[in-house]
């Protein structure tokens, strides 16, 4: 939260931090064929490169990103060759505002850690590297041990990074390491190693879930992920070896941190977009330093640090950095990853007992919830079923335009898929923004043919009303009734809350209109009389967002708030307010019964409740504390 989150930021310019570690660069290099030709002298042919540009890596990745959280100090230890790329890179460093006196030149042995990443469009090629061969020597190593230990006194915190078997780390140096860590007890050690991690007890650390589980003698399968309930095993047993806190980076799905027997779950965020994971463990490692050194708990660290990693990850092609702005903007509108391994694993779940409904959380307890807000399309309603199916060939066409290789359609078909999934519940005209973006970040419809997101919503619109259109016809002709486009039992529970004195709302990122036709044409407009929300254009208003704000405005707190929706927005989102969150994983085909896809996304969401339909409504209203009836007697 920002109250959590700003004093931390702003205490970090008064910080002084070190780094000693394996110092690498990284250097992208992009391939464009149209340069290509055949060489005279081999007659093979050569790689034209478009464009180079230098990154720093390893170690310098973590003093870059310090320096972009905004910490006021940051000092250089390790060791570059007395080539070109050593150059280069103390030059990067020195530009972030680093200190790099105590970067070394070792002409003997030693060549700067480079890797060389060739990209051709989306594909990347085989990677070059230098420096695999390097051997520190003795006399480097004293001297970045006396750098080091000169230096401590002014030291708020010390990262000490291990990337590479072929580097600084030589027996020598962890041991004088080691005993650093010893002699000053009220610095701020952070040991992010590969390879030895043991050998630095008396440090916080930093780890992966391979490198967490290799730690405790378990050897994962190549390929293998590390589940949660093995990473928490881990965290528990090295935070009790080591005596201090452990931080395991789980990807995606955040950071569990170890800390005087408890663990505790740092939740992943929910990125838009592609993402390039390249250096977001050396963020997580900055952000992490840098907390513990402002006086932020372990878990405050690791919720700072998480917010870093998932800005950098945005940041395609690139090892990147975050600012304090881009962790603050971040942090007021992050969606977070709530129970992977429970999202995946539906053999997992645990149920009311007699009933089809999942606790995922708890049940409520306390007072009765006396708001409800409730999403329309898929929730209630299913005159909308299969949107998803016209918006999505609706948005490759608008992608690819005239292209029509049956690759381009696959690529861009995953990334369509993966925006649909993501903005269920949003705003449609939200959804058409992000195809903006698709669009133009593939490059093949020439821009001055890219419609503007208003153009693409009514692409979809006029495709998706001829089919809603055809639906509510046949109801106005008798030859359906509108209980074939409710979701099982939903009326009959929208009354029951209002007979318990229950304020309803309805929201939607559908338009306002369009949502209270159709409330109205199947009859339960007038258990939400005038609060019915929709979507007015309006990027910057949200429905669910407004609804939420509206109630919380009348009742202080979400204690009295509970939502129900099939979308991942209006469970984030009553997280967000303090409110209960109870998903309703429906098969809109039946109307009835569960779909396996709704039910992964609204666990990943946050609900507390799941439900497949209103039919056991008994069952529901008993877990809000809302099975009697206003008036009756207990």
């Amino acid at each position: 939260t920002d109250t959590l989150l700003r004093p931390l930021l702003t205490a970090f310019p008064s910080l002084t931090v070190g780094v000693i570690g394996d110092f690498c660069l990284d250097y992208y290099l992009t391939i464009d064929p149209e340069g290509s030709e055949v060489s005279i002298e081999t007659g093979l042919m050569t790689r034209a490169v478009r464009e180079a540009r230098f990154s720093a890596g390893g170690a310098g990745n973590v003093v870059a990103n310090l320096a972009a959280l905004g910490v006021g100090a940051v000092a250089a230890f390790g060791i570059v060759g007395g080539d070109p790329f050593g150059a280069t890179l103390v030059d990067l460093l020195a530009s972030a505002g680093a200190d790099t006196s105590g970067l070394l030149v070792q002409r003997r042995d030693w060549h700067t850690n480079v890797y060389t990443k060739l990209y051709e469009g989306e594909r990347e090629h085989e990677r070059v590297d230098y420096g695999n061969f390097n051997a520190p020597s003795g006399e480097s190593t004293l001297a970045l041990l006396r750098g080091l230990e000169a230096r401590l006194p002014s030291l708020d915190a010390v990262v000490i990074n291990q990337q590479v078997r072929a580097g600084i780390h030589s027996a020598e140096l962890r041991k004088g390491l080691a005993g650093l860590v010893a002699r000053f007890p009220g610095t701020v050690f952070v040991v992010d190693s590969r390879s030895y991690s043991d050998d630095f007890p008396l440090a916080c650390h930093k780890l992966n879930g391979r490198e967490a589980a290799r730690s405790c003698g378990v050897e994962p399968q190549p390929g293998e992920p590390v589940g949660r309930e093995a990473a928490v095993r881990a965290a528990k047993e090295l935070s009790a070896r080591w005596g201090r806190p452990v931080f395991i980076s789980r990807g995606e799905d955040g950071c569990l941190v170890g800390d005087g027997g408890e663990v505790f779950d740092v939740p992943g965020v929910a990125v838009r977009g592609p993402t390039d994971p390249v250096g977001a463990g050396d963020a997580l490692l900055a952000g992490i330093a840098a907390s513990l050194a402002a006086g932020a708990s372990p878990r405050e660290a690791a919720s700072l640090g998480n917010l870093a990693a998932a800005v950098t990850v945005t940041k395609l092609f690139r090892t990147g950095t975050a600012s304090p702005d881009e962790v603050l903007a971040l942090a007021a509108e992050a969606d977070y990853r709530y129970r992977p391994e429970l999202a995946a694993s539906p053999l997992a779940a645990r149920f009311l007992p007699g009933s089809d409904i999942e606790v995922v959380t708890a049940v409520r307890t306390g007072a009765p919830p006396r708001f409800a807000v409730f999403d329309n399309d898929g929730t209630i309603s299913t005159l909308r079923e299969g949107w998803e199916s016209i918006m999505e060939p609706m948005m490759i066409e608008a992608v690819l335009g005239g292209e029509r290789s049956a690759a381009g359609r696959e690529r861009v078909g995953r990334e369509v898929k993966e925006l649909i999934e993501r903005t269920t519940g949003s705003q449609t005209i939200v959804q058409m923004q992000e195809l903006v973006e698709l669009v133009l970040r593939h490059g093949v419809v020439a821009p001055q043919d890219v419609l503007t997101p208003g153009g693409y919503k009514r692409l979809y619109l006029d495709r998706l009303m001829k089919v809603v259109g055809r639906r509510l016809a046949r109801l106005a002709s008798g030859e359906l009734d509108r209980t074939d486009f409710l979701v099982k039992g939903a009326e009959a529970f929208l009354e029951g809350l209002a007979r318990r004195g229950v304020r309803l709302y309805l929201a939607s990122g559908t338009d306002r209109e369009d949502v209270l036709a159709e409330a109205t044409a199947l009859g339960y407009a007038r258990l939400f009389e005038d609060r019915i929300y929709g979507s007015i254009g309006e990027v910057a208003r949200d429905p669910k967002r407004e609804v939420l704000k509206t109630i919380l405005a009348e009742i202080g707190d979400g204690a009295g708030l509970v939502t129900f929706g099939d979308g991942p927005v209006e469970m984030r989102e009553t997280r967000r307010a303090g409110g209960y969150a109870v998903g309703i994983a429906s098969d809109e085909v039946r109307r009835w019964g569960p779909s396996p896809a709704k039910r992964a996304r609204l666990v990943l969401a946050g609900a507390d409740l799941l439900a497949p339909d209103f039919t056991q409504a008994g069952r529901l209203l008993e877990a809000l504390a809302l099975d009697r009836e206003r008036g009756e007697a207990p």
